[in-house]
């Protein structure tokens, strides 16, 4: 392993690693725009220059391996002045639309500018004019103008999907990002190059002029848009309130975890949490089509559950739900002596795995629900239901007439039952059929842990206030529990993981801080890493 000096701290580190990642590693920020710790190096923007001793000009950092004795200097007055050039340059023909960009606040010309720029300007005449507002597809938006030509959506492109849709044509000032002729950028990770662009070139049509990203929020989460469960951050919009009409989740953005997800979430993730702001909302319990206050709901609730015998209940519960709700809904079913208790139901729309990380299972906490001990067979219910042996059922989440089950037996199950109740955070279905219909919390509105199907049991938390009367589901079921003479195990969603923790075996040893912000794995599963992307294994196999 080479041992290096940089800026007089001394470092050892892994054979083959760059300039930039060993000055990272010291707390060392070395200026890039081209470089990308997860795409082939570039060298094109040529700002991560630094001096190395015995070295007769500036080396760029990206493209430059640690060597055994080699000495580095980031801030000498040559590696300065090459900064300052280096941004003049970049600038050159970039357009004044700091005022109306979507990048400003995280743009890395504005950032950069300020830290090694802020030279006299020395051009006079006209800059290059190139297209603006250019869609390239559903999710992008180009503004040739203010690209820099770093490349690193086009890698992102060969390497990561394999896709290969964009490209850089023509020459000299003339040159710029494109779509190949017959091919618009829609692969299932298109958002992602609006992240990785360092400047203002892509942006992301949905989020375009809804708000500044200085008024955003960021709360650390998990997506909750399949069974992968990619870590996300969640910005939220503080300055439109929801009861003034505005979204309150504004975007979600991809969070590092090389066990997961790397850098890097799809499409329909990404976009995928439109029904947090939906009209369709369930805000408040009702009976009858009536609304009434959370208590009486809560009222009615029990007394479904404690006038009829165990048997004739059943609960559908929804891999939607947290572990720490699972575990509640457990115990409140145990108290009971409720015995069929399932979450399996075939959803009506089947998704499908790509190639890198979307799962067909779109629920995020499959493996949780069966780690926690619920049943994926469901069709012993409605069989039940059928026969008229059922007669309470509670639904959480699902929407049992838009699922794969038959329409004519779902509905002839149905109808036979003396009670549906429904639990969810949107209308659907079942909640238009059902009687009793309580608000549950939705993902961003509650703290919990999602199990992911490779075992990895990882936090989410709570970003924004839940909507109208909503409770989490530990915090509901708790609720009914203590009303059916049980013992909750608190007012906080850690208190459940505690319980949770002593006692299923497969989440024994975990903790809130054991797990962190990465993650950790039920007892017997084995770590992992993010899987390959598919480009990078076409280009290995080529």
């Amino acid at each position: 392993m080479p041992k290096l000096t940089i800026d007089g701290k001394e470092i050892e580190v892994e054979a083959g690693t760059n300039l930039i990642e060993v000055a990272r590693r010291l707390g060392i920020d070395v200026p890039h725009y081209c470089y990308h710790p997860s795409l082939s190096i570039a060298g094109q923007c040529r700002l991560c220059m630094v001096d190395i001793e015995k070295t007769p000009r500036p080396s760029i950092a990206c493209n430059t391996p640690a060597a055994d004795g080699m000495v580095v200097h980031t801030q000498t007055d040559r590696v300065k002045e090459t900064r300052r050039s280096i941004m003049e340059f970049h600038l050159i023909n970039h357009p004044l639309d700091c005022p109306v960009c979507d990048q400003a606040g995280e743009c890395w010309l504005q950032i950069y500018y300020m830290q090694h720029g802020l030279y006299d300007p020395r051009m006079v005449d006209e800059k290059v004019h190139k297209p603006k507002a250019v869609p390239l597809g559903p999710h992008v938006m180009l503004d040739a103008e203010r690209c820099i030509l770093c490349s690193r959506c086009v890698r992102f492109c060969d390497e990561i999907t394999g896709t290969g849709e964009l490209g850089i044509f023509s020459r000299g000032d003339q040159s710029e990002i494109g779509l190949f002729p017959g091919q618009d950028l829609e692969n299932n990770y298109s958002g992602n190059v609006v992240d990785i662009c360092p400047v203002g070139a892509l942006t992301d049509r949905e989020f375009r002029f809804q708000v500044r990203v200085w008024y955003l929020d960021t709360t650390r989460s998990v997506c909750p848009g399949c069974a992968r469960g990619c870590n996300v951050d969640v910005h939220v919009n503080r300055k439109r309130p929801h009861h003034a009409g505005g979204r309150r989740v504004a975007r979600l953005k991809p969070r590092f975890n090389e066990a997961v997800n790397a850098w890097w979430i799809c499409d329909v993730g990404r976009y995928g949490f439109d029904a947090v702001d939906d009209p369709g909302r369930i805000r408040f319990a009702r009976h009858g089509g009536v609304d009434v206050t959370r208590d009486e709901a809560l009222g009615l609730l029990v007394a479904a559950l404690r006038d009829h015998a165990p048997d004739e209940i059943a609960i559908l519960a929804s891999p939607e739900l947290s572990n720490e709700d699972l575990f509640a809904l457990r115990r409140l079913a145990e108290h009971r002596g409720i015995r069929q208790l399932a979450f399996g139901v075939p959803p009506g729309k089947a998704g499908a795995d790509d190639d890198f990380l979307l799962r067909a299972d779109r629920a995020p906490n499959t493996r949780g629900a069966e780690a926690v001990g619920f049943a994926a067979d469901t069709d012993s219910i409605l069989a039940r239901a059928r026969a008229g042996a059922l007669k309470v059922l509670w639904v959480i989440q699902h929407d049992l007439p838009g699922s794969a089950w038959p329409t004519a037996a779902t509905g002839q199950a149905l109808e036979r039952l003396e009670t549906l109740i429904f639990t969810g955070t949107n209308e659907n279905g079942t909640s238009t059929l059902a009687p009793l219909v309580l608000p549950l919390a939705a993902w961003v509105e509650r703290d919990g842990t999602f199990t992911n199907f490779l075992g990895r049991v990882q936090r989410f938390r709570a970003a924004v206030e839940p909507l109208g009367d909503a409770l989490a589901g530990w915090d509901l079921f708790g609720r009914v529990l203590t009303l059916l003479g049980g013992v909750a195990a608190g007012g906080r969603a850690e208190l459940w993981f505690r319980e949770l923790a002593k006692t299923v075996p497969a989440f024994a040893g975990l903790t809130y801080q054991s797990i962190g912000d990465g993650g950790a794995m039920l007892a017997g599963a084995l770590p992992t890493t993010a899987p390959e992307p598919p480009g990078r294994r076409v280009k290995a196999h080529a």
